[in-house]
Protein backbone atom coordinates (compact mmCIF):
# COMPACT_ATOMS: atom_id res chain seq x y z
CA UNK A 1 0.00 0.00 0.00
CA UNK A 2 1.59 3.55 -0.92
CA UNK A 3 1.92 6.27 1.71
CA UNK A 4 -0.50 8.50 0.23
CA UNK A 5 -3.38 5.83 0.81
CA UNK A 6 -2.05 5.19 3.96
CA UNK A 7 -2.54 9.31 4.71
CA UNK A 8 -6.01 9.43 3.24
CA UNK A 9 -6.68 6.71 5.39
CA UNK A 10 -5.12 8.45 8.47
CA UNK A 11 -7.56 12.16 7.78
CA UNK A 12 -10.81 10.04 7.26
CA UNK A 13 -10.45 7.91 10.68
CA UNK A 14 -9.05 11.24 12.25
CA UNK A 15 -12.81 12.04 13.84
CA UNK A 16 -13.49 8.83 15.04
CA UNK A 17 -10.13 9.01 16.70
CA UNK A 18 -11.14 11.61 18.52
CA UNK A 19 -14.32 10.43 19.18
CA UNK A 20 -12.76 7.84 20.81
CA UNK A 21 -10.43 9.86 23.05
CA UNK A 22 -13.27 11.86 24.53
CA UNK A 23 -15.19 8.53 25.24
CA UNK A 24 -12.36 7.36 26.60
CA UNK A 25 -11.93 10.38 28.90
CA UNK A 26 -15.80 9.93 29.98
CA UNK A 27 -15.07 6.46 30.83
CA UNK A 28 -12.20 7.25 32.69
CA UNK A 29 -14.23 9.82 35.04
CA UNK A 30 -16.85 7.11 35.24
CA UNK A 31 -14.88 4.27 35.92
CA UNK A 32 -12.65 6.98 38.56
CA UNK A 33 -15.89 7.36 40.65
CA UNK A 34 -16.96 3.79 40.18
CA UNK A 35 -13.54 3.20 42.64
CA UNK A 36 -14.16 6.06 44.81
CA UNK A 37 -17.40 5.57 45.78
CA UNK A 38 -17.13 1.60 46.08
CA UNK A 39 -14.09 2.60 48.74
CA UNK A 40 -16.08 4.62 50.65
CA UNK A 41 -19.29 2.48 50.87
CA UNK A 42 -17.52 -0.59 51.77
CA UNK A 43 -19.62 -1.96 54.88
CA UNK A 44 -22.63 -0.75 53.78
CA UNK A 45 -23.82 -4.14 51.65
CA UNK A 46 -26.31 -4.11 49.12
CA UNK A 47 -26.60 -0.48 50.17
CA UNK A 48 -22.99 0.15 49.21
CA UNK A 49 -23.70 -1.41 45.50
CA UNK A 50 -26.73 0.82 45.22
CA UNK A 51 -24.66 4.05 45.90
CA UNK A 52 -21.92 2.61 43.52
CA UNK A 53 -24.46 3.19 40.52
CA UNK A 54 -26.20 5.88 41.32
CA UNK A 55 -22.67 7.84 41.76
CA UNK A 56 -21.96 6.70 38.50
CA UNK A 57 -25.05 7.49 36.69
CA UNK A 58 -24.53 10.72 38.56
CA UNK A 59 -20.94 11.40 36.98
CA UNK A 60 -22.95 10.69 33.11
CA UNK A 61 -25.81 13.13 34.29
CA UNK A 62 -23.16 15.79 35.28
CA UNK A 63 -20.78 15.51 31.99
CA UNK A 64 -24.52 15.55 29.99
CA UNK A 65 -25.25 19.16 32.04
CA UNK A 66 -21.88 20.40 31.14
CA UNK A 67 -21.86 19.43 27.62
CA UNK A 68 -25.55 21.12 27.16
CA UNK A 69 -26.40 23.76 29.56
CA UNK A 70 -23.11 25.47 29.86
CA UNK A 71 -23.20 26.65 26.25
CA UNK A 72 -25.62 29.36 26.97
CA UNK A 73 -23.85 30.97 29.57
CA UNK A 74 -20.68 30.93 27.01
CA UNK A 75 -21.98 30.27 23.49
CA UNK A 76 -23.01 34.55 22.57
CA UNK A 77 -19.13 35.55 23.48
CA UNK A 78 -17.76 32.75 21.52
CA UNK A 79 -19.80 33.62 18.49
CA UNK A 80 -18.90 37.29 19.38
CA UNK A 81 -15.35 36.29 19.08
CA UNK A 82 -14.86 38.37 22.79
CA UNK A 83 -13.43 34.66 23.65
CA UNK A 84 -11.80 32.05 21.75
CA UNK A 85 -13.70 28.50 22.30
CA UNK A 86 -10.83 27.61 23.95
CA UNK A 87 -10.31 30.04 26.30
CA UNK A 88 -13.96 29.70 26.60
CA UNK A 89 -13.90 26.45 27.49
CA UNK A 90 -10.97 27.57 30.41
CA UNK A 91 -13.43 29.71 31.68
CA UNK A 92 -16.17 28.34 32.05
CA UNK A 93 -14.84 24.72 33.36
CA UNK A 94 -13.13 26.97 36.17
CA UNK A 95 -16.48 28.77 36.93
CA UNK A 96 -18.98 25.95 36.98
CA UNK A 97 -16.54 24.15 39.13
CA UNK A 98 -16.12 26.92 41.57
CA UNK A 99 -19.81 27.84 41.66
CA UNK A 100 -20.89 24.57 42.60
CA UNK A 101 -18.03 24.01 45.31
CA UNK A 102 -18.23 27.45 46.91
CA UNK A 103 -21.78 28.23 46.59
CA UNK A 104 -23.64 24.61 45.58
CA UNK A 105 -25.51 25.04 49.26
CA UNK A 106 -25.58 22.04 51.63
CA UNK A 107 -29.08 21.34 51.38
CA UNK A 108 -30.98 21.02 48.54
CA UNK A 109 -34.33 19.46 47.66
CA UNK A 110 -34.46 15.63 47.13
CA UNK A 111 -37.30 16.48 44.67
CA UNK A 112 -36.82 19.05 42.14
CA UNK A 113 -39.15 21.87 42.71
CA UNK A 114 -41.45 19.47 44.79
CA UNK A 115 -42.34 17.49 41.73
CA UNK A 116 -43.60 14.90 43.63
CA UNK A 117 -44.64 13.77 46.99
CA UNK A 118 -41.99 11.75 48.88
CA UNK A 119 -44.07 10.49 50.98
CA UNK A 120 -46.67 8.84 48.89
CA UNK A 121 -43.84 6.63 47.66
CA UNK A 122 -44.13 2.98 49.14
CA UNK A 123 -40.78 2.19 50.60
CA UNK A 124 -37.05 3.18 50.44
CA UNK A 125 -36.61 1.00 47.78
CA UNK A 126 -39.01 2.28 45.30
CA UNK A 127 -37.50 5.63 45.92
CA UNK A 128 -34.02 4.47 44.93
CA UNK A 129 -35.08 2.92 42.31
CA UNK A 130 -37.27 5.96 41.06
CA UNK A 131 -34.27 8.23 41.46
CA UNK A 132 -32.12 5.86 39.75
CA UNK A 133 -34.21 5.68 36.96
CA UNK A 134 -34.83 9.45 36.75
CA UNK A 135 -31.14 10.45 36.87
CA UNK A 136 -30.34 8.08 34.36
CA UNK A 137 -33.16 9.01 31.90
CA UNK A 138 -32.55 12.59 32.25
CA UNK A 139 -28.71 12.07 31.36
CA UNK A 140 -29.69 10.33 27.96
CA UNK A 141 -31.74 12.86 27.33
CA UNK A 142 -29.74 15.43 27.75
CA UNK A 143 -27.13 13.56 26.07
CA UNK A 144 -29.58 12.83 22.73
CA UNK A 145 -29.98 16.58 22.71
CA UNK A 146 -26.32 17.38 22.41
CA UNK A 147 -25.84 15.17 20.23
CA UNK A 148 -27.65 16.89 18.07
CA UNK A 149 -27.03 20.14 18.92
CA UNK A 150 -30.05 21.54 20.53
CA UNK A 151 -29.45 23.34 23.90
CA UNK A 152 -32.77 22.22 26.14
CA UNK A 153 -33.28 22.98 29.50
CA UNK A 154 -31.34 20.33 31.87
CA UNK A 155 -33.97 21.20 34.94
CA UNK A 156 -37.19 20.55 32.62
CA UNK A 157 -35.29 17.19 31.78
CA UNK A 158 -34.35 16.16 35.47
CA UNK A 159 -38.05 17.47 36.55
CA UNK A 160 -39.46 15.75 33.56
CA UNK A 161 -37.71 12.19 34.48
CA UNK A 162 -38.38 12.44 37.92
CA UNK A 163 -42.00 13.16 36.89
CA UNK A 164 -42.57 9.67 34.96
CA UNK A 165 -40.57 7.84 37.23
CA UNK A 166 -42.85 8.81 40.09
CA UNK A 167 -45.87 8.02 37.90
CA UNK A 168 -44.50 5.06 37.09
CA UNK A 169 -43.68 4.41 40.92
CA UNK A 170 -46.87 5.25 42.62
CA UNK A 171 -49.62 6.59 40.37
CA UNK A 172 -50.60 10.24 39.15
CA UNK A 173 -51.54 10.93 42.54
CA UNK A 174 -47.79 11.43 43.19
CA UNK A 175 -47.04 14.23 41.46
CA UNK A 176 -47.65 18.15 42.23
CA UNK A 177 -49.63 19.29 39.15
CA UNK A 178 -49.80 22.92 40.29
CA UNK A 179 -45.48 23.14 39.77
CA UNK A 180 -45.81 21.40 36.66
CA UNK A 181 -48.43 23.62 35.53
CA UNK A 182 -45.89 26.62 36.40
CA UNK A 183 -43.16 24.74 34.74
CA UNK A 184 -44.96 24.54 31.06
CA UNK A 185 -45.83 28.12 31.47
CA UNK A 186 -41.87 28.65 31.88
CA UNK A 187 -41.77 27.08 28.04
CA UNK A 188 -43.71 30.44 26.87
CA UNK A 189 -42.70 32.60 29.51
CA UNK A 190 -38.79 32.47 29.29
CA UNK A 191 -38.11 32.37 25.91
CA UNK A 192 -40.69 35.20 25.48
CA UNK A 193 -38.95 37.10 28.00
CA UNK A 194 -35.34 36.53 26.76
CA UNK A 195 -36.13 37.64 23.54
CA UNK A 196 -38.23 40.91 24.16
CA UNK A 197 -35.61 42.21 26.67
CA UNK A 198 -32.68 41.38 24.50
CA UNK A 199 -33.92 43.07 21.35
CA UNK A 200 -35.07 46.00 23.90
CA UNK A 201 -31.46 46.38 24.78
CA UNK A 202 -30.25 46.21 21.05
CA UNK A 203 -32.81 48.48 20.13
CA UNK A 204 -31.69 51.08 22.95
CA UNK A 205 -28.01 50.52 21.72
CA UNK A 206 -28.72 51.17 18.14
CA UNK A 207 -30.92 54.47 18.95
CA UNK A 208 -28.38 55.96 21.00
CA UNK A 209 -24.79 55.12 19.49
CA UNK A 210 -24.94 53.43 15.44
CA UNK A 211 -28.03 55.53 14.81
CA UNK A 212 -26.28 58.49 15.59
CA UNK A 213 -24.16 60.72 13.16
CA UNK A 214 -21.07 61.25 15.57
CA UNK A 215 -20.60 57.63 16.56
CA UNK A 216 -17.22 58.19 18.57
CA UNK A 217 -18.90 60.88 21.12
CA UNK A 218 -22.42 59.13 21.50
CA UNK A 219 -19.87 56.20 22.44
CA UNK A 220 -18.10 57.32 24.78
CA UNK A 221 -21.49 58.90 26.59
CA UNK A 222 -23.26 55.92 26.79
CA UNK A 223 -21.05 52.96 26.31
CA UNK A 224 -20.02 53.35 30.33
CA UNK A 225 -23.71 53.81 31.26
CA UNK A 226 -23.75 50.35 29.58
CA UNK A 227 -20.83 48.93 31.58
CA UNK A 228 -22.24 50.00 34.33
CA UNK A 229 -25.63 48.79 33.77
CA UNK A 230 -24.24 44.85 33.07
CA UNK A 231 -22.40 45.66 36.64
CA UNK A 232 -25.57 46.35 38.52
CA UNK A 233 -27.67 43.61 37.00
CA UNK A 234 -24.91 41.11 36.68
CA UNK A 235 -24.00 41.73 40.91
CA UNK A 236 -27.90 41.65 41.62
CA UNK A 237 -27.93 38.34 40.16
CA UNK A 238 -24.60 36.81 41.75
CA UNK A 239 -26.25 37.57 45.14
CA UNK A 240 -29.55 36.27 44.26
CA UNK A 241 -28.64 33.40 42.60
CA UNK A 242 -25.34 32.20 42.80
CA UNK A 243 -24.22 33.00 46.27
CA UNK A 244 -27.48 32.29 48.26
CA UNK A 245 -26.36 29.58 50.08
CA UNK A 246 -23.30 31.50 51.60
CA UNK A 247 -24.78 35.12 51.89
CA UNK A 248 -28.15 35.48 52.12
CA UNK A 249 -29.52 38.74 51.00
CA UNK A 250 -33.20 39.76 49.92
CA UNK A 251 -34.33 41.10 47.36
CA UNK A 252 -33.87 44.96 47.79
CA UNK A 253 -30.40 44.72 49.46
CA UNK A 254 -29.33 42.99 46.62
CA UNK A 255 -30.47 45.55 44.03
CA UNK A 256 -28.56 48.13 46.48
CA UNK A 257 -25.14 46.06 46.83
CA UNK A 258 -25.19 45.75 42.83
CA UNK A 259 -26.37 49.38 42.70
CA UNK A 260 -22.73 50.10 44.86
CA UNK A 261 -21.18 47.59 42.13
CA UNK A 262 -22.43 49.42 39.32
CA UNK A 263 -21.21 53.12 40.58
CA UNK A 264 -17.61 51.66 41.26
CA UNK A 265 -17.81 50.27 37.43
CA UNK A 266 -18.72 53.56 36.06
CA UNK A 267 -16.09 55.42 37.52
CA UNK A 268 -13.22 53.36 36.32
CA UNK A 269 -14.74 52.81 32.70
CA UNK A 270 -15.51 56.18 32.10
CA UNK A 271 -11.86 57.58 32.21
CA UNK A 272 -11.09 54.55 30.33
CA UNK A 273 -13.69 55.15 27.17
CA UNK A 274 -13.06 59.13 27.51
CA UNK A 275 -9.07 59.04 26.85
CA UNK A 276 -9.78 56.29 23.83
CA UNK A 277 -9.04 58.85 20.69
CA UNK A 278 -11.79 59.75 19.10
CA UNK A 279 -10.76 59.32 15.41
CA UNK A 280 -10.27 55.59 15.45
CA UNK A 281 -13.66 55.01 16.80
CA UNK A 282 -16.54 56.20 14.61
CA UNK A 283 -17.28 52.91 13.34
CA UNK A 284 -19.02 49.06 14.73
CA UNK A 285 -15.91 47.95 15.24
CA UNK A 286 -14.43 50.05 17.79
CA UNK A 287 -18.21 50.54 19.56
CA UNK A 288 -17.92 46.45 19.43
CA UNK A 289 -15.00 45.97 20.90
CA UNK A 290 -15.43 48.20 24.39
CA UNK A 291 -18.07 45.53 24.69
CA UNK A 292 -15.24 42.18 25.03
CA UNK A 293 -13.40 42.76 28.67
CA UNK A 294 -17.22 43.06 30.29
CA UNK A 295 -18.56 40.23 27.95
CA UNK A 296 -15.49 37.95 29.28
CA UNK A 297 -16.63 39.47 32.83
CA UNK A 298 -20.21 38.17 32.42
CA UNK A 299 -19.48 34.76 30.99
CA UNK A 300 -17.21 33.72 34.49
CA UNK A 301 -20.39 35.26 36.43
CA UNK A 302 -23.15 33.33 34.37
CA UNK A 303 -20.64 30.16 34.67
CA UNK A 304 -20.71 30.75 38.25
CA UNK A 305 -23.68 31.37 39.11
CA UNK A 306 -24.91 28.45 37.02
CA UNK A 307 -22.66 25.91 39.19
CA UNK A 308 -24.10 27.40 41.97
CA UNK A 309 -27.39 26.35 40.82
CA UNK A 310 -27.78 23.61 38.05
CA UNK A 311 -25.30 21.10 39.63
CA UNK A 312 -28.31 20.12 41.98
CA UNK A 313 -29.93 18.78 38.94
CA UNK A 314 -26.73 16.40 38.96
CA UNK A 315 -26.10 15.81 42.18
CA UNK A 316 -29.64 16.43 44.17
CA UNK A 317 -31.34 12.77 43.46
CA UNK A 318 -27.56 11.05 43.90
CA UNK A 319 -27.76 12.93 47.51
CA UNK A 320 -31.22 11.59 48.12
CA UNK A 321 -30.40 7.90 47.14
CA UNK A 322 -26.87 8.32 49.27
CA UNK A 323 -29.86 9.74 52.41
CA UNK A 324 -31.51 6.69 52.23
CA UNK A 325 -29.14 4.23 52.30
CA UNK A 326 -27.10 5.75 55.19
CA UNK A 327 -30.58 5.19 56.81
CA UNK A 328 -30.88 2.25 56.21
CA UNK A 329 -33.75 2.58 53.38
CA UNK A 330 -36.07 3.42 56.57
CA UNK A 331 -36.79 6.96 55.59
CA UNK A 332 -38.15 8.83 52.74
CA UNK A 333 -37.37 12.70 53.77
CA UNK A 334 -37.65 15.99 51.44
CA UNK A 335 -34.41 17.32 52.06
CA UNK A 336 -30.86 15.93 51.89
CA UNK A 337 -27.54 16.89 53.24
CA UNK A 338 -25.31 16.96 50.05
CA UNK A 339 -21.91 15.75 51.48
CA UNK A 340 -18.49 17.16 49.66
CA UNK A 341 -17.49 14.38 47.37
CA UNK A 342 -21.19 14.14 45.69
CA UNK A 343 -20.57 17.76 45.39
CA UNK A 344 -17.05 16.89 43.94
CA UNK A 345 -18.56 14.49 41.42
CA UNK A 346 -21.30 17.33 40.09
CA UNK A 347 -18.20 19.89 39.68
CA UNK A 348 -15.79 17.58 37.61
CA UNK A 349 -18.17 16.01 35.46
CA UNK A 350 -19.88 19.59 34.48
CA UNK A 351 -16.11 20.65 33.93
CA UNK A 352 -15.58 17.57 32.22
CA UNK A 353 -18.46 17.08 30.05
CA UNK A 354 -17.89 20.93 28.71
CA UNK A 355 -14.44 20.73 27.73
CA UNK A 356 -15.31 17.18 25.69
CA UNK A 357 -18.56 17.51 24.34
CA UNK A 358 -19.57 21.71 25.09
CA UNK A 359 -18.50 23.04 21.42
CA UNK A 360 -21.16 21.66 19.35
CA UNK A 361 -23.56 23.60 21.64
CA UNK A 362 -21.77 25.91 21.90
CA UNK A 363 -21.54 26.52 18.14
CA UNK A 364 -25.35 26.19 17.72
CA UNK A 365 -25.95 28.90 20.50
CA UNK A 366 -23.31 31.37 19.16
CA UNK A 367 -23.31 31.14 15.30
CA UNK A 368 -25.92 28.83 14.35
CA UNK A 369 -29.08 30.52 14.82
CA UNK A 370 -28.02 34.17 13.99
CA UNK A 371 -24.51 36.05 13.68
CA UNK A 372 -23.72 38.11 16.85
CA UNK A 373 -21.16 40.48 17.58
CA UNK A 374 -19.95 41.87 21.13
CA UNK A 375 -22.98 44.51 20.92
CA UNK A 376 -25.36 41.82 20.40
CA UNK A 377 -24.26 39.29 22.83
CA UNK A 378 -23.83 42.02 25.56
CA UNK A 379 -27.34 42.39 25.01
CA UNK A 380 -28.06 38.01 25.20
CA UNK A 381 -25.82 38.61 28.27
CA UNK A 382 -27.92 40.90 30.40
CA UNK A 383 -30.99 39.80 29.09
CA UNK A 384 -30.14 36.55 30.74
CA UNK A 385 -29.32 38.43 34.02
CA UNK A 386 -32.28 41.15 34.04
CA UNK A 387 -35.45 38.13 33.39
CA UNK A 388 -33.83 36.28 36.30
CA UNK A 389 -33.54 38.89 38.51
CA UNK A 390 -37.20 39.99 37.86
CA UNK A 391 -38.69 36.32 37.54
CA UNK A 392 -36.87 35.68 41.33
CA UNK A 393 -38.86 38.71 42.29
CA UNK A 394 -42.00 37.71 41.22
CA UNK A 395 -41.48 34.41 41.51
CA UNK A 396 -41.99 33.42 38.00
CA UNK A 397 -40.44 29.60 36.77
CA UNK A 398 -38.07 30.35 34.27
CA UNK A 399 -35.47 28.75 32.31
CA UNK A 400 -31.65 29.97 32.00
CA UNK A 401 -31.27 28.07 28.68
CA UNK A 402 -34.58 29.29 27.04
CA UNK A 403 -34.24 32.82 28.49
CA UNK A 404 -30.19 33.03 26.64
CA UNK A 405 -31.86 31.11 23.65
CA UNK A 406 -34.63 33.20 23.31
CA UNK A 407 -32.18 36.24 23.60
CA UNK A 408 -30.24 35.30 20.23
CA UNK A 409 -33.85 34.99 18.77
CA UNK A 410 -34.61 38.56 19.87
CA UNK A 411 -31.69 40.18 18.55
CA UNK A 412 -32.12 37.87 15.01
CA UNK A 413 -35.42 39.02 14.44
CA UNK A 414 -34.93 42.49 15.43
CA UNK A 415 -32.37 42.54 12.98
CA UNK A 416 -34.59 41.04 10.59
CA UNK A 417 -37.04 43.66 11.20
CA UNK A 418 -35.28 46.68 10.83
CA UNK A 419 -32.52 45.58 7.75
CA UNK A 420 -36.15 45.23 6.15
CA UNK A 421 -37.58 48.16 7.23
CA UNK A 422 -34.43 49.92 6.25
CA UNK A 423 -35.10 48.30 2.58
CA UNK A 424 -38.51 49.67 2.42
CA UNK A 425 -37.41 52.89 3.64
CA UNK A 426 -34.94 53.14 0.24
CA UNK A 427 -37.29 51.89 -1.89
CA UNK A 428 -39.85 54.54 -0.83
CA UNK A 429 -37.18 57.21 -1.39
CA UNK A 430 -36.48 56.25 -4.55
CA UNK A 431 -40.18 56.09 -5.48
CA UNK A 432 -40.71 59.53 -4.90
CA UNK A 433 -38.09 60.78 -6.75
CA UNK A 434 -38.88 61.48 -10.62
CA UNK A 435 -37.79 57.85 -12.46
CA UNK A 436 -34.44 58.34 -13.98
CA UNK A 437 -33.07 61.13 -11.83
CA UNK A 438 -30.42 58.77 -10.04
CA UNK A 439 -28.42 61.83 -8.92
CA UNK A 440 -30.75 63.28 -6.96
CA UNK A 441 -31.42 59.98 -5.36
CA UNK A 442 -27.82 59.04 -4.86
CA UNK A 443 -27.56 62.80 -3.09
CA UNK A 444 -30.74 61.92 -0.87
CA UNK A 445 -29.94 58.62 0.25
CA UNK A 446 -25.94 59.83 0.76
CA UNK A 447 -27.82 62.87 3.42
CA UNK A 448 -30.56 59.97 4.45
CA UNK A 449 -27.38 57.63 5.49
CA UNK A 450 -25.91 60.73 7.09
CA UNK A 451 -29.02 61.74 9.38
CA UNK A 452 -29.54 60.87 12.97
CA UNK A 453 -32.40 58.99 13.12
CA UNK A 454 -34.63 61.54 13.65
CA UNK A 455 -33.91 63.48 11.19
CA UNK A 456 -34.36 60.22 8.94
CA UNK A 457 -38.27 60.51 10.23
CA UNK A 458 -38.83 64.09 9.66
CA UNK A 459 -36.80 63.56 5.94
CA UNK A 460 -38.99 60.98 5.28
CA UNK A 461 -42.49 62.95 6.02
CA UNK A 462 -41.32 65.78 4.29
CA UNK A 463 -40.52 63.55 0.95
CA UNK A 464 -44.26 61.96 1.95
CA UNK A 465 -46.30 65.57 1.99
CA UNK A 466 -44.25 66.53 -0.95
CA UNK A 467 -45.42 63.48 -3.12
CA UNK A 468 -48.82 63.96 -1.96
CA UNK A 469 -49.04 67.66 -3.02
CA UNK A 470 -47.56 66.68 -6.34
CA UNK A 471 -50.07 63.91 -6.38
CA UNK A 472 -47.10 61.74 -7.42
CA UNK A 473 -48.27 58.50 -8.89
CA UNK A 474 -45.91 56.37 -7.11
CA UNK A 475 -47.02 57.00 -3.66
CA UNK A 476 -47.38 53.62 -1.98
CA UNK A 477 -50.79 52.17 -1.36
CA UNK A 478 -51.50 49.97 1.71
CA UNK A 479 -51.75 46.88 -1.01
CA UNK A 480 -48.14 48.00 -2.13
CA UNK A 481 -46.91 48.67 1.62
CA UNK A 482 -47.43 44.78 1.92
CA UNK A 483 -45.76 43.61 -1.25
CA UNK A 484 -42.87 45.69 -0.17
CA UNK A 485 -42.47 44.20 3.13
CA UNK A 486 -42.70 40.25 1.22
CA UNK A 487 -40.11 41.33 -1.15
CA UNK A 488 -37.71 43.38 1.30
CA UNK A 489 -38.18 40.74 4.10
CA UNK A 490 -34.12 39.54 4.98
CA UNK A 491 -33.79 36.19 6.75
CA UNK A 492 -31.17 36.64 9.59
CA UNK A 493 -32.81 33.96 11.41
CA UNK A 494 -32.31 30.15 10.56
CA UNK A 495 -35.80 28.64 10.42
CA UNK A 496 -34.44 24.87 10.57
CA UNK A 497 -32.75 26.05 14.27
CA UNK A 498 -35.54 27.78 15.61
CA UNK A 499 -37.73 24.81 14.90
CA UNK A 500 -35.08 21.87 15.57
CA UNK A 501 -34.89 23.88 19.21
CA UNK A 502 -38.83 24.83 20.01
CA UNK A 503 -39.29 21.25 18.86
CA UNK A 504 -37.27 20.02 21.26
CA UNK A 505 -38.16 22.42 24.34
CA UNK A 506 -41.78 20.84 23.95
CA UNK A 507 -40.67 17.12 23.77
CA UNK A 508 -38.02 17.66 26.78
CA UNK A 509 -40.72 16.61 29.96
CA UNK A 510 -42.39 14.01 28.42
CA UNK A 511 -39.63 12.63 26.32
CA UNK A 512 -37.60 12.26 29.47
CA UNK A 513 -40.82 11.15 31.52
CA UNK A 514 -41.16 8.27 29.28
CA UNK A 515 -37.88 7.27 29.42
CA UNK A 516 -37.89 7.12 33.31
CA UNK A 517 -41.11 5.47 33.35
CA UNK A 518 -39.79 2.94 31.29
CA UNK A 519 -36.08 2.65 32.91
CA UNK A 520 -37.65 2.20 36.38
CA UNK A 521 -39.94 -0.70 35.08
CA UNK A 522 -36.66 -2.33 34.15
CA UNK A 523 -34.91 -1.61 37.17
CA UNK A 524 -37.92 -2.91 39.08
CA UNK A 525 -37.95 -6.00 37.06
CA UNK A 526 -34.45 -6.69 37.53
CA UNK A 527 -34.58 -6.28 41.23
CA UNK A 528 -37.38 -7.41 42.34
CA UNK A 529 -37.02 -10.99 43.86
Amino acid sequence: MEFKHISDIEKATERGRIELFRLGIGLIFIVGVMLYVAIRSQGLGEGGVMLVIAAMIGGYMAMNIGANDVANNVGPAVGSKALTLAGALVIAAIFEAAGALIAGGAVVGTIRSGIIDPTLVPSGDTFIWLMLAALLAGALWLNLATAVGAPVSTTHSIVGAVLGAGVAASGFDVVAWGTMGGIAASWVISPVMGGVVAAAFLYLIKRSITYQRDMAAAAKKVVPFLVALMAWAFSTYLLLKGVRQIWKVDFGEALLYGLVAAVAVYLIVRPLVARKPTGDCNDKQCVNRMFTTPLIFAAALLSFAHGANDVANAVGPLAAISDVIIHGGAEVARTAVIPLWVMMVGAIGIAIGLALFGPKVIRTVGSGITELDQMRAYCIAMSAAITVIVATHFGLPVSSTHIAVGGVFGVGFLREYLKGNYARMVEEIKAHHAEGDQVAIDAFLAKFDQASIDEKGRMLQELKERAKQELDPAHFSKLERKGLRKVYRQELVKRSQLLRIVGAWVITVPASAAMAAMVFFMIRGMLLP
